[in-house]
């Protein structure tokens, strides 16, 4: 059964209280920008064909009214602002769906169709959202796509509106930044359970959603349920000032990469005196290292991407971006562009300063807060990234995860050191006592640091479960950050609860595993050899690929697996087999041991060598523990 979330203590109820009075919440602006436009509201469920949820509109319904004592007053207003769901003119030709997936899509208007910017996560909520522009705006084919960048939320729903055949023929054209196809790929599949499994908790995926539980991660409410496909792009943007005229609508680009994502770009629309932002200019302080992982992103080059955008698109007199509302008047737009600017500066040379004076990540983050003029912007607020974790990861993007102190050169492993912990600071019960007294106090994040000692210690002592549950929801419930909020509230629930396997969306699809190259997937199948139980193991394994004619050499010794294209006379065995069974292995419909076993997979040669190979292979569970050992 189930445990409830609890209510809100005093003391956070004094600190959500206290925010009220922190921010300038009488300014509405943000109120009347996410409601211009509006033509047509959207409600309801969309459902996949298999009668699945892929999205829920009405999900959000209860964020009316005030921020409830269980809701951070800066995040609950946040969260009505993302959660309005419909279509809306940004001006006459460029129109927008939102609140239909984690991102927003852009619909231009040409001589004789649409251009769609950046569909979502899943095929199925692209298609009502379509629906709904088709019927309350105009009824016109797709005649491009543009993927402003290579995260699954700007390219996985393209087939909603997008065949194969529309693209081969030359009817629909596929714009995305050079790298596009590579970087999609690898970092949906190689560390794709790590990533998946963390992003259930950074989006609230399992904790449900309320007002005790998840009110949405701050760029986008969730990230939706649906199909998830890719189709390679058929023009690459590379360089900054780069020109396409697609149906009689002029775009200018800006070749953005390495700040949010590693390939992106952002345009402009000379006739609409329109530009788009991407995912580099929204309204909220981004992640420069996300929660579910991910490569660091570089803030310093990200300031000077919007730099360069004033300086080139400085006469735009209406910004929109790929989550969020628009933002209308050139004063407007240069003032959030300009603010966003000097937030992502400001954060980038503090912390090398104070790097620099000898401050470890931990004092950086808790001594960088941003200026009044930057901080009283609700634009720059850490609804999705914050300062604490940013200045973190700028700090190792540079000098890497130690900090200089040889104690933290060569820890012991956490569920080594934490009975000694427990033991040294005179054993469960008289932490728990402790750790009650200063939950009391509403000292939350000391609590959860010496509780998590005496939970890895002892995971099955209900009592110190229960507390570090209470702890994590009221750190929840004070959270600004909705992914902050989101991950201590899951982790409440799974320490109360267990981990409870359910459904949740696998970023691995049909097309981008597709999209692999040969190269690509071999370097996926070397991950997954265990290392230390290889080590033996000394072969040379030729696999042919004869329906689209590759053939690569597998070199295995000391303990990994190393690979190039073409083929030896020294093989010890040759596999053989079409492209397809590559598919099917990554996305988990077979393996390889019953790819041989049904003749899927040929071999000739040392067949005891193929053997041990395959036996060597890891699986991973993805329903792996993480607030417990």
């Amino acid at each position: 059964m189930m445990t409830d979330p609890k209510p809100a203590t005093e003391a956070t109820i004094r600190a959500n209280r206290a925010v009220r009075d922190q921010l300038p919440f009488d300014d509405t602006t943000d109120l009347t920008n996410a409601d211009r436009g509006l033509i047509a509201p959207a409600s309801g469920q969309i459902l996949t064909d298999s009668g699945e949820v892929a999205w829920d509109i009405d999900r959000w319904s209860f964020l009316e009214g005030e921020a409830p004592d269980t809701v951070n007053p800066s995040l609950w207003r946040q969260s009505k602002l993302v959660a309005k769901a419909g279509i809306y003119e940004v001006v006459d030709g460029i129109y927008q769906a939102r609140g239909f997936d984690l991102s927003v899509q852009s619909f231009i208007r040409t001589d004789s169709g649409w251009i769609v910017v950046d569909p979502p996560i899943s095929a199925e909520p692209l298609t009502a959202a379509f629906e709904l522009l088709r019927e309350h705006v105009e009824d016109r084919p797709v005649v491009a796509v543009i993927h402003t960048h290579s995260h699954i939320d700007h390219y996985g729903g393209v087939r909603a509106l997008v065949s194969d055949e529309d693209v081969s023929s030359g009817r629909v054209r596929i714009i995305a930044p050079v790298d596009f196809l590579e970087e999609a790929v690898s970092e949906n599949v190689m560390l794709g359970n790590a990533m998946a499994r963390r992003k259930s908790y950074m989006y609230g995926e399992i904790v449900g959603y309320g007002p005790d539980r998840a009110v949405g991660a701050g760029l986008g409410q969730l990230t939706s349920a649906g199909t998830v496909t890719l189709i390679p792009p058929t023009d690459i943007i590379d360089t900054t000032g780069q020109e396409l005229e697609i149906d009689g609508v002029r775009l200018v680009f800006q070749h953005t990469p390495g700040a949010e994502a590693p390939a992106e770009l952002c345009f402009y629309l000379p006739q609409y005196r329109a530009l788009c932002g991407a995912e580099i200019v929204t309204h909220t302080q981004h992640n420069l290292y996300t929660l579910r992982g991910a490569k660091i992103r570089d803030s310093l080059i990200w300031s000077k991407h919007l730099h360069e955008m004033l300086q080139i698109f400085g006469d735009a007199e209406v910004l929109f971006s790929s989550h969020h509302w628009p933002t209308w008047g050139n004063a407007e737009l240069r003032d959030l562009i300009e603010g966003q600017r000097d937030m992502y500066r400001y954060l980038h040379d503090e912390t090398v300063r104070l790097a620099n004076k000898g401050f470890t990540p931990v004092e950086i983050g808790e001594r960088i807060t941003l200026p009044d003029a930057l901080a009283q912007r609700f634009a720059n607020r850490g609804y999705y990234g914050s300062i604490n974790h940013n200045v973190k990861s700028t700090y190792v993007y540079y000098l890497g995860w130690f900090d200089a102190n040889p104690a933290t050169l060569n820890p012991l492993e956490h569920v080594d050191a934490a009975p000694r912990y427990v033991e040294y600071m005179g054993g469960a019960d008289a932490i728990l006592e402790r750790a009650r007294a200063d939950f009391d106090k509403g000292e939350y994040r000391w609590v959860a640091e010496a509780l998590n000692h005496l939970v890895f210690a002892e995971p099955d002592n209900t009592a110190a479960r229960e507390l570090q549950a209470d702890t994590f929801e009221q750190l929840g419930y004070q959270a600004e950050n909705g992914t902050w909020r989101n991950f201590y509230l899951t982790g409440a629930m799974e320490l109360r609860n267990g981990v409870r396997r359910q459904h949740v969306l696998l970023t691995a699809s049909p097309d981008s595993v597709r999209a692999m190259s040969v190269s690509m997937f071999l370097d996926y199948l070397a991950m997954r050899l265990k290392g230390p139980e290889a080590a033996g193991l000394h072969a040379k394994i030729v696999m042919h690929l004869p329906d689209i004619d590759e053939s690569h050499v597998l070199e295995l010794g000391n303990g990994v697996l190393n690979h190039f294209p073409g083929t030896t006379d020294q093989a010890d065995a040759t596999l053989t087999f079409d492209r397809t069974v590559l598919d099917a292995v990554v996305l988990g419909t077979t393996d390889i041991a019953a790819a041989v076993s049904d003749g899927s997979v040929t071999v000739d040669g040392d067949r005891e060598t193929v053997r041990q190979f395959i036996g060597l292979l890891d699986d991973f569970d993805f329903w792996f523990d993480i607030v417990t050992p």
